[in-house]
């Protein structure tokens, strides 16, 4: 619910609410040009002083204003030519003539209203109001998915789009809550419904019996008031005994007798005047340069959120299909909750959804972080879990194991149904973390968990078979994979290794793709792609993708890759027949959990035989000279020495600080888990300063290398257990 709310509160407002944050963003920097153009006012001086000095400067003064930008304006006459001038408070002489630029008062009236009068200032309310409830809804949005409020400004996970949306909801968040709430304030006291502490009825003039003046500047109540609290000073008419100073000030409004100097009157604005002066503030930055400053900063962000979420939105569409006859939660006897990162598992959930419809069944089919208190008339769930990168929760279910806490456990049973790839170490681990606290809460258990590995269409259709016979009823699900749009790429050069130790291994590099703007920012292009992303490779004869770690990132211009030949590998025996000229089909699959933090702290890169590809992405791309140590590890120096050329090349320009290398068929026959152990006051040393490890290759050799790095962080009281869940172990491991 609540994500379709922004959704669709964010289609709906994204051009109007840019409209408005862009002009308020330029209203934002005049309170700061102002402030440079004003001068100085010492919070001392009180306004007998002031008015003292611009009376004798100009004797036919007729008003002082103090703007909200702190600059003094005197409206006098010049014979009979009313004059307005910015005067200077030290002096009361004039330094500028004030009119107010004609830009400026016609943005202002475009931001408030629209030129539209009070229709416009409904119509910007309810920009407002979307405004503050895309924030809303989009922090607490942000809060499930980085795991709650806790985590709120934790890493953020995803394609670049989305850490850019992220990222900048998470800048401005602050600021434009405080834009659309003061907005709705302001609002409100134009049309009645918020007093700003004006009387509605103010009190009559006084009247006095006259008496001879006293200077300007020896009026006591003058004397009681600062400069800063002035707002608006009036002399009376002259020659006139009877007329009066009326005065408004930050905290209310009166009258002064000019032969007294004493108060007549005075209405105090009270609370509300109080409120309404800050209000007015803090959203127009008036008084508060440096807040309109960082208001404006943050209101240059909508348009990029509006087009960034748009983006987000029309990728999401277009990996998750549609699906037919979905029966509202509440009149639903089957639930089926759908954990998807990539978008592979919605296919599968719409094979079982149809299958089930078919069989008569009503079914409502969502994501898992959609889930309910309540299913009224449900008889049972199914959920669909696919684990993301190292263990971690799917995009569409992030939020889960916090609700399932939060909610009671319900009378039916519910399966579960775990999707993974055995080539990683953590397959299907989130689906056993869902198993463990749906067990925790009482939920009860509708049939064993099944995992399916790789896509597989077999085993689905035999867990569906398994399901119908728990149902009491045939079910039948022929499920045909949906792959990720693909696209071309030619092979423009090849550098093989490993023939004389019968490990045959290529680094391939292909032409990138030409994609118009366009067609990226509509999905349609080839995406940007970082070193240490993935590239799926749909082999001839297959319909299921396989998957390699990038060696370059986009700024390369090329895509590369290192592939070692497996024996009966049918992919990456056909990426070994390749010659320049020969193309594949491919795709990009984002990996941003994989890749160096940001900063300057070192990085010490691990990995054996193509696993170096990544990494050498890495040090490619370190131009800034960051620490960077890398330890290799091969069979034979002379045959499958990855990268030695470029590698040298990057010790020479600095972009590698140390090279260690092992190799495992000469010499000592060493392992990279050995130089570990040999380094071990190093590595301590580095990761002390607060160094990140990132480790990529074989299970085995990751494996070795976590167990040797247990061993080297043991005396400092560390392990690479601490370290993962610190964001500074990472692992790319096939």
């Amino acid at each position: 619910m609540l994500r379709r709310l922004h959704r669709y509160a964010g289609l709906v407002a994204a051009i109007f609410v840019s409209f408005l944050a862009l002009s308020g963003a330029v209203l934002s920097v005049v309170p700061a040009l102002n402030r440079a153009a004003t001068p100085a006012v010492s919070s001392t001086e009180t306004v007998a002083q002031l008015a003292g000095r611009v009376a004798a400067a100009y004797p036919s003064i007729d008003q002082i204003r103090r703007m909200p930008s702190g600059q003094i304006v005197a409206y006098y006459y010049d014979g009979n030519t009313p004059v307005a001038s910015v005067v200077d408070p030290a002096t009361g002489k004039a330094v500028s003539d004030y009119s107010p630029q004609p830009f400026v008062r016609w943005m202002t009236e475009l931001h408030r209203s629209l030129f539209l009068g009070d229709n416009g200032r409904i119509a910007t309310a309810l920009g407002a109001a979307a405004m503050l409830l895309l924030t809303v809804s989009g922090m607490t949005m942000l809060a499930r998915r980085m795991g709650g409020w806790r985590q709120f400004f934790g890493r953020a996970r995803g394609p670049g789009v989305q850490r850019l949306h992220i990222v900048l909801g998470r800048f401005a968040v602050a600021g434009l809550m405080l834009s659309a709430t003061t907005s709705l304030y302001l609002t409100a006291v134009i049309f009645g419904f918020v007093s700003d502490g004006n009387p509605m009825y103010p009190p009559p003039p006084p009247t006095v019996d006259g008496g001879t003046p006293l200077p300007v500047a020896d009026l006591t109540a003058l004397q009681d008031i600062r400069i800063p609290q002035l707002r608006e000073l009036t002399f009376p008419y002259q020659g006139d005994p009877t007329d009066v100073f009326t005065v408004t000030t930050a905290t209310g409004d009166g009258s002064i007798d000019q032969a007294t100097g004493q108060w007549l009157n005075f209405t105090d604005h009270g609370l509300a005047g109080r409120a309404y002066e800050w209000v007015y503030a803090l959203h127009t930055g008036a008084g508060l340069w440096w807040l309109g400053l960082i208001l404006g900063a943050m209101a240059l962000t909508v348009p990029v959120m509006g087009v960034s979420g748009a983006i987000v939105w029309a990728r999401r569409q277009s990996t998750r299909p549609k699906i037919a006859h979905n029966s509202g939660a509440s009149h639903a006897d089957t639930i089926i909750l759908v954990g998807s990162e990539g978008g592979a598992t919605w296919t599968f959930a719409r094979t079982l959804h149809d299958a089930l419809v078919a069989g008569g069944h009503k079914v409502h089919t969502a994501a898992m972080d959609s889930l309910a208190a309540q299913y009224p008339v449900a008889e049972r769930m199914i959920v669909m879990a696919a684990t993301y990168g190292d263990g971690a929760a799917p995009a569409s279910a992030r939020g889960f194991l916090k609700r399932v806490n939060e909610v009671a456990a319900p009378t039916f049973p519910v399966a579960i149904l775990a999707f993974g790839d055995r080539q990683f170490p953590k397959f299907c681990e989130y689906a056993v973390e869902v198993e463990d606290a749906l067990a925790r809460a009482g939920w009860r258990c509708l049939m064993p968990t099944r995992q399916i590995d790789r896509q597989s269409s077999q085993d689905f259709a035999a867990w569906g078979t398994a399901l119908g016979q728990v149902l009491g009823e045939p079910l039948d699900l022929v499920h045909q994979p949906v792959l990720p749009r693909t696209q071309g790429l030619q092979l423009i050069e090849r550098v093989d290794y490993g023939a004389e130790v019968q490990a045959p291994t290529a680094i391939l590099r292909f032409a990138l793709p030409h994609s118009s703007l366009w067609a990226r920012l509509t999905g349609r292009g080839f995406p940007r792609f970082a070193a240490g992303d993935l590239v799926g490779v749909v082999p001839h004869g297959s319909p299921l993708p396989r998957y390699y770690s990038l060696a370059s990132s986009m700024r390369d211009g090329i895509l590369e890759i290192c592939v070692s030949k497996h024996p009966g590998g049918l992919c990456s025996a056909q990426l070994h027949d390749l010659q320049p000229g020969d193309s594949i089909d491919a795709f990009i699959k984002a990996n941003p959990d994989f890749r160096p933090r940001r900063g300057r702290t070192p990085v010490i890169l691990i990995a054996a035989g193509t696993g170096v590809g990544p990494l050498a992405g890495f040090i490619r791309a370190n131009t800034a000279a960051r620490d960077m140590h890398l330890y290799f590890g091969g069979r034979d120096p002379q045959s499958d020495f990855l990268y030695h050329r470029e590698l040298e090349t990057w010790l020479q320009d600095r972009r590698l600080t140390r090279l260690t290398t092992a190799f495992s068929r000469v010499g000592e026959r060493t392992y990279v888990q050995h130089r570990i152990r040999e380094d071990a006051a190093a590595l301590r040393d580095l990761i002390g300063q607060g160094a990140q490890i990132m480790v990529c290759g074989g299970r085995e050799m990751a494996a070795g290398v976590m167990e040797a790095l247990a061993d080297v962080l043991a005396p400092v009281g560390l392990a690479p257990a601490t370290l993962k869940a610190q964001g500074r172990y990472a692992e790319d491991v096939y």
